[in-house]
């Protein structure tokens, strides 16, 4: 006979708060990243064609094996000719080329990548790769697989069937918004602004639609060039945020990360600062060092870096050459959460961004 289980208290009476047990920072170099390409390359093809690795943090225990607590990172290789079979989850992905190129079919869209192309997969969009190129493809992929699988609900479904994948299994047809009567789906309640909502509106949201987007390396670069024209006064970051306009206010590639891509003229300095998101950096060209946590890391092209873990007082340095670099952080996550404390200046206070103004830059004063 099983033993019924009961809730536990926990008393906290008059308990102070604990400090933050940070993780650290973390470089992979590129020549372990090289080392698990060729093993991965070595060994018979799975049956779903996915040749996969997570790159985990020695921090991380399961469920969640992430490289920062939030963010699932997995290298993911393809030989030329092989395909993987369709799978989806309700997990959404950013996907990051970094070798050869080939083809993604997303709800049944065709994406053509090449080398740094950046990708976005929606959540429960059935998806597949193909490398139709010459040479070994290998991709960089950041999910929020590791927090769903915290929360024990990371759903999972290889091989949907046909009517799944070519988007055709509505599971309602008379989904569109209905209201009530009066006016009485949303009302104010309070003269303080607290509103009640109605059961009809709160299980049929209004619907934001999510494509699948792509961010094409050369048409990015071009942009980005510009922006490396800024002088040394420029106190700012010079990148761009691949911003998908499905997420709003937040912010974000995803609703749960940002991606951009950054471009660091020689011997650049940037300002120590800090912010509860978690920043995690792959460099593809040149090569420097960050100071994280009073602590020096040296980093070159083709390393991956937990280069910001959340809250960790940060800056970066680039070395002899102009450094490019993506940067997943789950920014969006934080705002959505009200949760996005920023200090951009170590000297002054820092601010909960998305519900305090945010912080100015001086570009307008010195170049476009």
């Amino acid at each position: 006979m099983s033993q019924e289980r009961s809730a536990r208290f926990v008393d906290r009476s008059g308990a102070t708060p604990e400090e933050l047990d940070l993780w650290e920072p973390l470089v992979i170099p590129k020549e372990q990243i090289e080392d698990q390409v060729e093993r991965l390359t070595a060994q018979p093809a799975p049956a779903n064609g996915r040749r996969s690795a997570l790159i985990v943090h020695p921090r991380a225990q399961e469920p969640g094996l992430g490289l920062a607590p939030g963010i699932q990172v997995s290298l993911d290789v393809l030989l030329p000719g092989e395909c993987t079979a369709p799978i989806r989850h309700n997990s959404s992905q950013v996907s990051f080329c970094i070798q050869g190129r080939g083809t993604t079919t997303i709800a049944g869209r065709e994406i053509a990548f090449e080398q740094y192309d950046v990708v976005y997969h929606p959540s429960m969009a059935v998806y597949s790769h193909r490398n139709d190129g010459d040479q070994i493809q290998v991709r960089l992929t950041y999910s929020n697989a590791a927090l769903l699988e915290k929360m024990n609900i990371h759903v999972v479904e290889e091989n949907p069937g046909p009517e799944v994948e070519a988007g055709t299994a509505d599971p309602e047809s008379d989904e569109e918004e209905q209201s009530l009567p009066g006016g009485r789906d949303v009302f104010q309640l309070t003269d303080q602004g607290a509103h009640l909502m109605s059961y009809e509106r709160l299980v049929n949201p209004p619907v934001v639609e999510q494509k699948a987007l792509h961010w094409p390396w050369r048409a990015v670069k071009a942009e980005l060039d510009q922006l490396a024209a800024l002088g040394p006064e420029y106190r700012g970051r010079r990148l761009f945020l691949l911003y998908n306009p499905a997420t709003g206010r937040t912010n974000g590639t995803t609703n749960n990360f940002f991606a951009t891509i950054t471009v660091r003229p020689a011997n650049i300095v940037d300002r120590p600062h800090r912010h509860s998101s978690a920043a995690i950096n792959y460099y593809f060209a040149g090569s420097g060092s960050s100071v994280v946590g009073g602590k020096t890391y040296h980093w070159k092209a083709g390393d991956l870096m937990l280069s910001a873990p959340g809250w960790m007082v940060h800056h970066h340095r680039s070395g002899p050459e102009p450094v490019y670099e993506l940067t997943i952080q789950d920014q969006p996550l934080n705002i959505a959460m009200d949760s996005l404390l920023w200090q951009e200046d170590l000297k002054r206070p820092f601010r909960l961004l998305g519900s305090q103004p945010g912080f100015r830059t001086n570009r307008a004063n010195v170049g476009r």
